[in-house]
């Protein structure tokens, strides 16, 4: 009887701790997220340097070069100087798990490729997750 008293108090607390428990949390894993935005018109003409599809084929290569991976999108850019308005084909690139340091490299090639006076880099913090479903 005693015996039995004691298992029924034993399992009576293993089910309280694990009607407790409160199921693990992920640790938001922090990152920064770059933004590039690299024009395709060359500074000096103002001409397009390449095609788009080639411009675009040159910036894959750089990524692959430089970066484990990439998110490329194609977008048109514009300015004003003066009274006359300049629109250039634009690809928007984005990269997480690196540094500012790699990124520059990969830039120095890509101004060098497009013919570009700069590429306007954003830094953004964002929290990272690859999420692959509940199962």
């Amino acid at each position: 009887m005693k015996r039995a008293l004691i298992l029924v108090l034993a399992v009576l607390m293993i089910l309280s701790v694990a009607g407790c428990a409160k199921p693990k949390e992920e640790t938001p894993v922090y990152d920064t997220q770059y933004v590039l935005y690299v024009g395709t018109n060359d500074k000096d003409t103002v001409e397009p340097v390449y095609e788009p599809e080639v411009c675009k084929e040159k910036a894959i290569e750089i990524l692959l070069k430089y970066f484990g991976g990439y998110t490329i999108q194609e977008a048109s850019g514009g300015w004003k100087d003066g009274d006359k308005i300049f629109t250039e084909y634009t690809l928007v690139i984005y990269l997480s798990d690196t540094t500012l340091d790699k990124i520059h490299v990969a830039c120095d090639e890509m101004l060098q490729v497009f013919h570009q006076s700069s590429i306007l880099i954003q830094a953004n913090q964002t929290v990272t997750e690859f999420y692959a479903g509940n199962e």
